[in-house]
């Protein structure tokens, strides 16, 4: 009879652990760049910065001169930038990831 309680206090246990992990997770929003080219310093944002829907998070510059990699498509705040100046980038690249506010 414990062990039988013991396995159900475990079970509800990881559930909650599972179901906390989701929610946190599920709250981040992939940015991905529409554009290939190399990251400029130029209107880089940074960590921690709260932006708007339409705000320019990446410049890169490509074959045409500087031009907007990514916008946000959330209004929130920029809690991963995985780009850094110089880097090269792909179209569809996962460049930020922003932590949507609640509405």
């Amino acid at each position: 009879m414990l062990r039988s309680k013991n396995v159900i206090v475990l079970a509800l246990i990881i559930v909650m652990a599972v179901v906390a992990w989701a929610v946190a997770a599920g709250s981040l929003v992939d940015q991905k760049g529409v554009l290939a080219g190399r990251v400029s310093a130029e209107r880089l944002t940074a960590a921690g910065q709260v932006v708007h829907e339409g705000d320019v998070l990446v410049v890169v510059d490509s074959i045409a001169g500087p031009a907007p990699a990514v916008r946000a498509n959330v209004d929130g705040t920029v809690r991963e930038v995985l780009v850094k100046p110089g880097d090269m980038i792909r179209s569809g690249d996962v460049l930020v990831r922003i932590e949507a506010s609640r509405k």
